[in-house]
């Protein structure tokens, strides 16, 4: 990895929950492989899509969602569902977050040795 790449946007600092989107899910998408592209390009035009992977298993992808209660929850999963090529979806609402996102350990570990 270049050294330029190491540091991510400062918006990677914002809480969701700050802006009053505290209900954080997490989807597994199941998408037509003959699609990716409307899939990517629909799923970026919903700002509450705030990251996603592909993945091995029965899904294609998790989606990182943040919704401001489960009523709008249920209007993001619609409108995801909407999405020429997403066949179907698979939600898990997060209680509670139990070890926040920490890049500063492998720093550490990179920085010792």
């Amino acid at each position: 990895m270049a050294a330029e790449d190491a540091l991510k946007p400062f918006s990677r600092r914002v809480d969701p929950a700050a802006l009053g989107y505290g209900l954080v899910a997490f989807m597994s998408l199941t998408m037509s492989q003959a699609e990716p592209e409307s899939v990517h390009e629909g799923l970026l035009a919903l700002p509450e899509v705030v990251e996603v992977h592909y993945t091995t298993g029965d899904a294609d992808l998790l989606a990182h969602v943040v919704a401001k209660d489960t009523t709008d929850l249920h209007r993001i999963t619609k409108a995801i569902l909407a999405i020429d090529g997403v066949d179907r979806t698979s939600t898990a609402i997060s209680l509670a977050e139990v070890i926040p996102y920490r890049p500063r350990s492998l720093l550490h570990r990179l920085a010792n040795g």
